[in-house]
């Protein structure tokens, strides 16, 4: 599973790096076109593939969840969920699948900076950790350990590279985000406007 998990954050980073879509863009336009839509495929049946292998495996048990730990678990993992949603909802869904660059609506769309991401600047893997730490501490298994594990690993080269994407695809008004917004952990005392 260790494995999966690696080879579907690498293939997550490396295909999604500016200079990739750069030469695709420049060299072969017509494979850019679908590039974001075969990118989203390719995640998908990924992530598929990772949950039948799930499925798969031994249950063995790292701890025996009480009625604290299941609770808490269904708590991080609802604000999970409930964060995540409330991000993706601010995300073009036709940007996103790569829709827009089929349609040949080649503007890049605008930053998002507003509702949760105005509180940090990846709510969606904020929300993610909180799912997976949920479930690890429902279940109480090794494969729900290592989901976590793999998550937190990746989480940091993501970001790297995600960030290192943004900057160069809107400039100075990513780097001015950066500096007034968290990574990861929302500031509750600092008002935004």
């Amino acid at each position: 599973m260790v494995l999966s998990w690696g080879l579907f954050y690498f293939l997550h980073t490396a295909l999604a790096a500016s200079k990739l879509k750069r030469i695709l863009e420049s060299k072969w336009p017509i494979v850019y076109k679908w590039y974001r839509l075969f990118y989203s495929i390719l995640t998908f049946i990924l992530f598929f593939g990772i949950v039948i292998l799930v499925m798969f495996l031994p249950v063995q048990q790292v701890f025996i969840p009480g009625s604290f730990s299941q609770y808490a678990g269904y708590l991080i993992a609802t604000a999970g969920v409930i964060v995540l949603l409330r991000s993706a909802k601010q995300i073009s869904l036709s940007s996103f699948l790569g829709i827009r660059l089929m349609k040949k609506t080649l503007q890049k769309p605008e930053l998002v900076i507003s509702g949760m991401y105005s509180q940090v600047r990846h709510p969606l893997y904020v929300g993610l950790l909180g799912i997976f730490l949920g479930y690890f501490l429902v279940s109480g298994t090794v494969g729900a350990l290592i989901h976590l594990g793999c998550l937190m690993v990746y989480l940091p080269i993501g970001i790297y590279f995600e960030e290192k994407n943004l900057v160069v695809d809107y400039g100075d008004d990513y780097l001015k985000y950066q500096k007034e917004v968290p990574v990861f952990f929302p500031k509750f005392n600092k008002k935004r406007g």
